[in-house]
């Protein structure tokens, strides 16, 4: 895996003078503060565009173009700070569940780190879209856990899988299947293309969006608007035109747009399909 360039400005814009320490305080800020600074956002695949996953490309696309991205974006490049820091830290991958029954076998198509600190494991994700968790999760309990937003707790089936729950509501609501398997690049590579070109991907001519901010999650899923509050019911609204959609990913998810003359189109293509 390449190492950092830029990691001087990438803590810069996570609220970073210095270095911190690789601790567990700092793990849990550095989730925070990026779940709440950078959009997980589609806008490639959505444009039906290439999304490289080099090091060098991500750092350029996020730290120097003002995008977002998604997991396997997000993720490397959270690995690669966490890594340069001098934490124990290494990828591993997931099956989505969410939106269906938990113990469904779907595509590995999820990237997320295993971080280790003082011989205990957690699991830290900063590209999972609306339902991101905003504080690393350990590993090895099933406790409910408590994190900068809603609770969320773990389970473990015997056999080498994880599941990650999160409390919605009063529901449970599964989100990922994983395990920890060590991966090479080519098995990022694989669900990258997968997420990216395959016709019965999910993101492919697609727009997911989310930012995180504090007590709250922006969520924007293709022309339909929701802010979810954790102390008062969520806010939902269709928008109706291309240029709603663009002031709003500009001005509440903080994406720099990119200059490409379907953009515009492919918002107000949305914006036609969505009911």
């Amino acid at each position: 895996m390449s190492a950092l360039t830029h990691s001087r400005l990438y803590l810069q814009r996570l609220g970073y003078d210095t270095p911190p320490a690789p601790t567990l305080q700092t793990l849990h800020d550095l989730q925070l503060r990026h779940v709440c600074t950078f959009a997980f956002e589609s806008l490639s695949t959505l444009l039906r565009l290439p999304v490289p996953i080099d090091l060098p490309s991500v750092e350029q696309k996020v730290l120097f173009d003002g995008r977002g991205g998604y997991c396997y974006e997000l993720n490397q490049l959270f690995l690669a700070l966490l890594q340069e820091l001098g934490f124990d830290a290494r990828g591993i991958t997931g099956r989505v569940v969410m939106g269906g029954p938990a113990d469904a076998h779907t595509a590995r198509t999820h990237r997320l780190s295993l971080v280790t600190l003082d011989g205990v494991r957690y699991i830290s994700d900063v590209g999972f879209g609306g339902m991101v968790p905003s504080s690393p999760l350990q590993l090895d309990t099933e406790a409910v856990q408590a994190t900068a937003h809603e609770p969320y707790r773990l389970s473990f089936d015997g056999q080498g899988s994880y599941t990650l729950w999160a409390k919605v509501g009063e529901e449970w609501r599964g989100l990922y299947v994983f395990d920890l398997h060590v991966q090479a690049d080519i098995d990022y590579e694989i669900g990258n293309w997968y997420v990216s070109t395959h016709p019965q991907s999910p993101f492919l001519g697609q727009l997911k969006v989310a930012r995180l901010a504090a007590g709250k999650r922006h969520t924007l899923n293709n022309a339909s608007y929701a802010v979810h509050y954790l102390d008062r019911p969520s806010e939902k609204r269709t928008l109706n035109s291309a240029d709603e959609l663009l002031g709003l990913l500009s001005e509440t998810f903080g994406i720099h747009l990119p200059q490409d003359a379907r953009l515009r189109a492919s918002l107000d293509g949305l914006v036609l399909a969505t009911p």
